[in-house]
C-alpha cells in the first residue's frame, strides 16, 4: 500500500508583493500571488504554446491558430526576432510574414491571449540568438546596460511598440505578458532597464516574465521566473544514451530549475548533462512566485551532431509530471513547428560559423512539435489535448492546490524501480498523479498497487483491489471531487471535461488499461443508473463492471434530487476528443480526423475514419459540405447512434493521390569525411559546396496533386546524412536525417513546384560519423562503410471536410 498524508491546511499564498498585474478596479483584472494567477477574480491556469509567426506563411496563420486553439492552447507565445525585422541597420520590415500586428490581431479575433517575447536577444536557434550581424559589429557590449547598446535597442522596441499600439491590455487587447530577454542569468539590473525601455516604447502588459533556469539572478518581484524541461537535448554531446539532465523531469518534486537549458551558451555552463538536470541549489526564493513554465519540450530540434527522436509518450509524461509537481502555467516550446527564413545577407540559423556550438538546419525548425512545420497533426497533439481538455475544466481548482510527496518518494534520478507518484490538494479535494514512463529506458510494471491518501479527515483508498501499474502508464485520478451535487471520493479514471448537456456530464477516460472504478460518498448519492455493477460498502457507493466507451454512460442522482451524467471513455476514443460550442450547444466530438471548430463549422483534416461521433447529438442534423478541395459536394446527416453519441457519416474518400515521378539524375560521390568544429569539438554540418557531391533526384509533381488550397505533403522515406530540396536553384527545405520520413509541405510552393519540379540532393551517412541517432532508427548496415537510400517519394493530401 502506497501511503500519503495531505496536510489539513495549506499555507495561504503571499499576496501583494509582486509588482505585476492589472489595476484592481478592472472587472477582468489579471492578478498574481505567490501560488497562482487569477483573472476576473477566479484562479486562472494559462496553457501556452510557442508559434513563431515570422517563420510561417501569414496566409496560413488563421488556419494554424485554429488548430492551436483546438489543441487546448489558450495563450500563444512568439519571439520577435530582431534579425528578421532589421537585418540592415535602420531598415525595418514588418510586412508579410513579419507582420507582428496582423498576427496578434488574428490571435485576438480567435480569443487567444498573446505573450510577446521581445528579447532583444531571443535564441530560438536563430543566428546570433536573433541579433542582426551589424549589432555585433557596433562596438557595444550587448545584453548589458552599455549606453551604446541601449541606443540600438530603443529604436527596435519603439518599432515593436508601434506594432502593438491598441493591442495591449490597457486598450482591451490580447497581450497578457511580455518576456524580457532570454536565458540571461546574471544581469538583473539590465532586465529592469529593458522593462523600463519597453514601457517607454508603449509595450506593456500585466505580466512580465523572464527565463529562470540556470540559477538566474532576476530582479526581485519584477518578473515571474519561467522554467522548462525537455525529453531530449539536441545541444548535448553526441554520446550514446539519454541525456542525464532529462531524467529529473520524469520524477515528481518541487524543483523547478534545470541547469542544462542554455548551458551550451552560458559561461561555465555544462551541457553534457552530468548534473542530472537538478539545479542542486537553493530554490527557496522561488516560493515568492507561482510555478510557471514556458519551455516544456513539445519535441526537440535536430542538431547535426545529435538527432534525437521524441515520441508522443515522452512529451505527455513530462507535461503530466509538471502538473503533478505544482505547475500553474503550462508553456510548450515548440507547440507549432516552423521554417527558418533565409535573409538578404545570410542564412539565419545558428551554426558553428556564428560561434554556436551546434550546427542547425538552414531551413527546418519542425521541432517534432505537436503541430509540425507544415501544420501536420502529431500524436503528441492528441495526448496533450487530452490533458488540456481536463485543465479547461479543473485547471482553476488545480492552480490553488499544493504538492504533497510520499515519504518514500525516490530521490535519485537514476532510480528505475520506485513507483513515482504524488498528490496535489487544497486540503479538501485533489488529484493523485502517477508516472511510470520515461524516455529510452522502459520502467518496470508495479504489481499489487493501492494508494491510501489521508485527506480531510478520511482515508481514501484507491483502487479497492490491488492493480498492476504497467510500464509506460501516466495518469491523474480525482480525489474527493464533486460530480454535480454528489461527492466522488475516488476514481480509477482520469477527468477529461464537463459538458453542459442540460445536466452536467462529467467525462472520464480509462487509464493504462486498468479497470475503471468510481466510488461515491453514500451520504450524497441516492441512485446510480447505467451499465455498471453498483454496490454499497459502509459509507461508499462503489461502481464497477464498467466497459469504457461511447455507451458507458451513468446517471447519478444526488441526495437533494439533482442529477449528473458520468461518461467513461476508453483511452483510444478519448485521444480523439475535441470539445467546444458548436451548433448552439456545448459538445464533445470524437473523430479520428483531427477536428477544429471555426464558428459553427466543424473542420476535419485528413482521410482517417468514416464517421464522427457527437454528444449531445445535434438537432436538426447539420449538412456536410466537402471543402473546395474535393470535387463536387456531398450532404449527409446524423445517422443512428453509438452509445449516447450521434453518428455523423463522412463523405467517401476520393481515390489515392497521384504518383510522384522520381528521376535519378546523378549518383552520390564519396562520402564527406567528418569535420569537427575546433571550438565545440562537435561534428559540423555539410556546407553548400559539399552538396555538389550529393546524389541528385528530380521529382515531378502532377498537377492533379492539388485540389483547392489544402495542404499536400511530399513524404520522403530515405536514409542518409543530410538532404536538401531546391526549387529553381533556391533552397526551400532541408533535413538532417534522423529516422522518421521527411515531409515537405508543397502548398506554399504550388505554382513553382508544378512548373519546375523539385530537386533533391542527398548525402550518404558514414558508419563512423560522430553523430547521435536514436537506437530505433540506426541503419542496420553500411555497405562499403556508408549508407544512402531513397526508398520512396509519395504524396499525402491533407483534405479538409467542413461540416455545418
Amino acid at each position: 500500500m502506497q501511503r500519503i498524508t495531505v496536510p489539513p491546511e495549506t499555507i495561504p499564498p503571499v499576496e501583494g508583493h509582486l509588482r505585476l498585474g492589472d489595476p484592481p478596479h478592472r472587472p477582468d483584472a489579471i492578478t498574481v500571488n505567490s501560488r497562482h494567477l487569477s483573472r476576473a477574480g477566479r484562479p486562472w491556469f494559462p496553457i501556452m504554446g510557442e508559434f513563431h509567426y515570422a517563420r510561417y506563411p501569414a496566409a496560413e496563420w488563421r488556419e494554424e491558430l485554429l488548430k492551436v486553439r483546438a489543441g487546448g492552447i489558450t495563450v500563444v507565445a512568439a519571439y520577435v526576432f530582431w534579425n528578421l525585422h532589421e537585418e540592415r541597420r535602420g531598415v525595418f520590415d514588418w510586412s508579410g510574414d513579419r507582420d507582428l500586428r496582423r498576427f496578434v490581431t488574428t490571435c485576438a479575433e480567435l480569443g487567444l491571449d498573446v505573450v510577446v517575447r521581445i528579447g532583444p536577444w531571443a535564441h530560438g536557434e536563430s543566428r546570433n540568438g536573433g541579433f542582426p550581424d551589424w549589432l555585433l559589429d557596433g562596438g557595444c557590449v550587448p545584453r548589458t546596460d552599455d549606453p551604446r547598446y541601449l541606443a540600438l535597442v530603443r529604436p527596435f522596441f519603439a518599432q515593436i511598440g508601434a506594432r502593438l499600439r491598441g493591442l495591449t491590455r490597457e486598450h482591451g487587447g490580447p497581450v497578457v505578458a511580455v518576456q524580457l530577454e532570454n536565458e540571461l542569468h546574471d544581469q538583473p539590473g539590465h532586465l529592469l532597464t529593458l522593462k523600463e525601455l519597453a514601457r517607454q516604447a508603449g509595450i506593456d502588459a500585466p505580466l512580465w516574465t523572464a527565463t529562470g533556469w540556470g540559477h538566474a539572478q532576476l530582479p526581485p518581484d519584477e518578473v515571474i521566473p519561467l522554467f522548462g524541461g525537455y525529453p531530449e537535448a539536441a545541444w548535448d554531446t553526441a554520446h550514446d544514451g539519454w541525456p542525464a539532465q532529462s531524467r529529473a523531469h520524469y520524477f515528481f518534486g518541487p524543483g523547478r530549475d534545470d541547469d542544462s537549458i542554455g548551458a551550451d551558451l552560458r559561461p561555465g555552463g555544462d551541457s553534457s548533462g552530468d548534473s542530472g538536470g537538478d539545479s542542486g541549489g537553493d530554490e527557496s526564493h522561488l516560493a515568492r512566485y507561482p510555478f510557471a513554465t514556458c519551455e516544456l519540450g513539445g519535441g526537440m530540434y535536430t542538431a547535426y551532431h545529435r538527432r534525437p527522436v521524441v515520441p508522443a509518450a515522452d512529451v505527455a509524461a513530462l507535461a503530466l509530471v509538471k502538473l503533478g509537481s505544482g505547475s500553474v502555467w503550462q508553456g510548450y516550446y515548440m507547440y507549432h513547428g516552423a521554417s527558418q527564413k533565409i535573409g538578404e545577407l545570410s542564412t539565419l540559423q545558428e551554426s558553428h560559423a556564428t560561434g554556436y556550438p551546434n550546427d542547425c538546419p538552414v531551413i527546418t525548425y519542425d521541432f517534432q512539435a505537436p503541430l509540425g512545420e507544415y501544420g501536420q497533426f502529431r500524436d503528441s497533439y492528441r495526448h496533450l489535448r487530452l490533458q488540456h481538455l481536463w485543465l479547461a475544466c479543473d485547471g482553476p481548482d488545480l492552480a490553488t492546490m499544493t504538492l504533497t510527496m510520499p515519504p518514500d518518494a525516490p530521490a535519485d534520478p537514476a532510480d528505475r524501480t520506485s513507483l513515482r507518484w504524488a498528490v496535489r490538494s487544497d486540503g479538501r479535494s485533489g488529484f493523485l498523479f502517477v508516472n511510470n514512463h520515461q524516455p529510452v529506458e522502459t520502467l518496470p510494471g508495479h504489481d499489487g498497487v493501492r494508494f491510501a491518501v489521508e485527506l480531510d479527515g478520511r482515508t481514501l483508498v484507491v483502487p479497492r483491489e490491488p492493480v498492476t501499474v504497467p510500464a509506460g502508464a501516466c495518469f491523474a485520478w480525482p480525489l474527493a471531487r464533486r460530480v454535480g451535487d454528489c461527492l466522488l471520493l475516488t476514481a480509477t479514471a482520469q477527468p477529461v471535461c464537463v459538458i453542459d448537456a442540460g445536466e452536467p456530464v462529467h467525462v472520464f477516460t480509462q487509464t493504462a488499461g486498468l479497470p475503471a472504478e468510481l466510488v461515491f460518498d453514500a451520504a450524497t448519492v441516492t441512485g446510480v443508473e447505467g451499465p455498471a455493477t453498483v454496490t454499497t460498502s459502509g459509507g461508499d457507493v462503489v461502481v464497477r463492471g464498467l466497459r469504457p466507451g461511447p455507451g458507458c454512460f451513468l446517471r447519478v442522482t444526488a441526495a437533494g434530487g439533482g442529477t449528473a451524467g458520468v461518461l467513461v471513455l476508453d483511452h483510444d476514443s478519448a485521444l480523439t476528443a475535441t470539445r467546444g460550442r458548436l451548433w448552439g450547444a456545448d459538445r464533445l466530438i470524437l473523430s479520428d480526423r483531427p477536428a477544429v471548430l471555426d464558428g459553427d463549422h466543424l473542420v476535419l483534416y485528413g482521410n482517417d475514419g468514416d464517421r464522427v461521433l457527437i454528444f449531445p447529438p445535434p438537432e436538426p442534423a447539420p449538412g456536410i459540405a466537402a471543402s473546395e478541395t474535393v470535387p463536387g459536394s456531398a450532404v449527409g446527416f446524423v445517422s443512428g447512434t453509438d452509445g449516447v453519441f450521434g453518428v455523423l457519416p463522412l463523405p467517401p474518400q476520393a481515390g489515392g493521390p497521384p504518383a510522384v515521378v522520381v528521376e535519378a539524375v546523378k549518383e552520390a560521390g564519396p562520402a564527406r569525411p567528418p569535420v569537427i568544429d575546433p571550438v565545440s569539438g562537435r561534428a559540423s554540418a555539410p556546407v553548400d559546396a559539399d552538396f555538389d557531391a550529393a546524389a541528385v533526384y528530380h521529382l515531378t509533381i502532377p498537377e492533379d496533386a492539388f485540389t483547392g488550397d489544402d495542404e499536400v505533403l511530399l513524404r520522403l522515406d530515405w536514409t542518409g546524412d543530410a538532404g536538401r530540396a531546391y526549387l529553381g536553384g533556391r533552397l526551400v527545405a532541408d533535413q538532417f536525417w534522423h529516422g522518421p520520413p521527411w515531409e515537405i509541405g508543397l502548398r506554399r510552393f504550388r505554382d513553382e513546384v508544378l512548373e519546375r519540379g523539385l530537386e533533391l540532393r542527398l548525402l550518404p551517412l558514414r558508419e563512423d560519423a560522430p553523430v547521435y541517432l536514436s537506437p530505433a532508427f540506426r541503419p542496420p548496415a553500411y555497405p562499403d562503410g556508408t549508407v544512402l537510400e531513397l526508398r520512396s517519394a509519395t504524396l499525402v493530401p491533407m483534405p479538409r471536410t467542413v461540416i455545418g
